[in-house]
């Protein structure tokens, strides 16, 4: 249970005046937002200086997989900042080859070198230099409606409107359509003609780029951000396949799908794929200090045996860091959170989401697995039109904003982005906390539906 915390309005107002101040944030218009001043989080709720407690269904930006202030974490990173703050990455630590050995434990396949990152971003920017590196060539595909991060490569990588202002034209990208049955871009009646169709365009589309110029594919395993859209049986494979076929890495985004979220220490299990090189970050050690990496197969590790890799990190495999991952990674075998995330998406969150989508005209489909779920919200079931128009904003984001209100209002932080809204709370989340979550979704859904056609 989290604890009562007491009001104190004036400090609030403290934090967001410095806030306000001199805090530069991102994705913002600056003087358009009003940030929530947080007095503190534990478990999966946190709570502002006006005593309001909210039940986060977003896990931070789906990171916290083990919820806020775990105390095995916090006394870990305690521990390793009274033995060893910090130290440069080119020695070897015991906290940092611990952490590397347990992740490679639980990499699919032969992924058991991993190169330490500070966060997401550097891990991609860092997998396609590898990708490059190992292939000498240069290009690299990547699906629209994707999210890779806002770094140089890794923006031009991505394929939701956040690229449009920093899209250089010129980075050696090329994005292909991957498959959504629900919004086809291929006419598909069914998974499985969504699944050849994809997969035959991106062949044509590798034919007509030149298979000699194309040093990767990336893909989200089950894309996050865009809408958390399952592949259907078979494409992964496909694309192995593909990949290898034409020399061509395969690399796997896991930053925001990996660690437990979908039910599975790696999304890759659920399709019996193994990549050439994996990105993840966030849930490794619930974001509690920055942290993310790549996961490396044994022949691009063999690339660089008498090859120097040019690229590091002067944070590379932080200490404290580390210790945060050495301990998250226990605490979920001790506790079996892997395991929890998908009893909960089996049992409560995706029959309770499909319930809601029965009786709300604004939910048009129920898409995830584990903890990673979307409402794909419309305004008519019939014609699958969203609610709100592609990357509105203003007062076409009305119905959105209104349903995020609704929602805030009866004690629910939801996942928002475009027409959908995410339900994604932490890995642990305990099914009572699950129910609170659908009573406040169905509440706030009420709003959206006064939207509808």
């Amino acid at each position: 249970m989290t604890p009562h915390v007491e009001p104190d309005p004036q400090t609030g107002a403290a934090v967001k005046a410095a806030d306000r101040a001199h805090v530069f944030h991102s994705w913002s218009a600056q003087g358009l937002i009003d940030p929530l001043a947080v007095a503190g989080a534990e478990g999966s709720y946190f709570w502002d200086y006006d005593g309001n407690r909210y039940l986060d269904f977003t896990s931070g930006l789906v990171y916290t997989n083990i919820g806020y202030q775990h105390p095995k974490v916090v006394a870990a990173i305690q521990e390793q900042a009274a033995k060893l703050t910090t130290f440069a990455p080119a020695f070897a630590i015991d906290v940092r080859s611990e952490a590397a050995r347990l992740i490679a434990e639980r990499t699919p396949g032969d992924l058991d070198k991993i190169f330490f990152t500070n966060g997401g971003a550097e891990a991609v920017e860092n997998a396609v230099r590898m990708a490059r590196l190992h292939t000498g060539r240069h290009k690299v595909l990547s699906a629209f409606r994707s999210y890779h991060g806002a770094t140089s490569t890794a923006i031009n990588l991505t394929g939701d409107p956040r690229r449009w202002a920093s899209d250089t034209g010129s980075a050696g990208v090329v994005r292909f359509w991957a498959p959504f049955l629900y919004r086809s871009p291929f006419y598909a009646e069914n998974e499985q003609q969504e699944c050849e169709r994809a997969l035959a365009h991106l062949e044509d589309t590798i034919a007509f780029e030149g298979p000699a110029t194309i040093a990767a594919i990336i893909l989200e395993t089950v894309p996050g951000t865009a809408g958390i859209m399952t592949p259907p049986p078979g494409y992964l494979a496909g694309v192995r396949e593909i990949c290898d076929k034409y020399g061509i890495v395969f690399v796997l985004d896991e930053v925001m799908a990996g660690f437990g979220r979908t039910g599975a220490w790696f999304a890759a299990e659920h399709f019996d794929v193994v990549p050439d090189l994996i990105t993840f970050a966030k849930g490794v050690n619930s974001g509690y200090v920055p942290l993310g990496g790549v996961a490396i197969s044994a022949e691009i590790a063999a690339t660089f045996d008498k090859r120097p890799y040019p690229g590091g990190l002067t944070y590379s495999g932080h200490p404290l860091a580390c210790a945060a991952a050495v301990a998250t990674l226990q605490v979920m075998e001790e506790e079996k959170v892997v395991e929890h995330a998908a009893h909960i998406g089996e049992t409560v969150l995706g029959p309770g989401l499909r319930e809601l989508a029965e009786r709300h005209p604004s939910v048009g489909e129920v898409r995830g697995l584990g903890v990673f779920w979307a409402l794909d919200l419309v305004k008519n079931k019939e014609t699958r039109e969203p609610l709100v128009p592609y990357n509105a904003a203003g007062e076409a984001n009305a119905p959105m904003a209104a349903f995020g209100a609704a929602a805030k209002k009866h004690g629910l932080w939801p996942f928002i982005n475009m027409n959908r809204t995410h339900a994604v709370p932490a890995c642990n989340v305990s099914e009572a906390e699950a129910k609170e979550g659908l009573a406040a979704l169905d509440a706030a859904l009420s709003v959206a539906d006064e939207h509808t056609a």
